[in-house]
């Protein structure tokens, strides 16, 4: 089994490790009731996407 020859020094593993953080989740605001909703989403307060009701709520 192969072993390296040298320790790896601490810029080659966070070069390495640069694109593993977490990005953060990119919301947009409803355009019927102006809640933050994530994109691509059915908003969860009054059901709108894209600007037509796709679910029927309580309200």
């Amino acid at each position: 089994m192969a072993v390296p020859k040298r320790r790896q020094s601490n810029q080659k593993t966070r070069s390495r490790r640069a694109h593993d953080f977490l990005t953060p989740r990119q919301l947009t605001f409803c355009s019927n009731c102006g809640k933050a909703v994530p994109t691509h989403r059915i908003c969860g307060t009054c059901g709108h996407y894209m600007g037509r009701a796709v679910i029927k709520t309580g309200d």
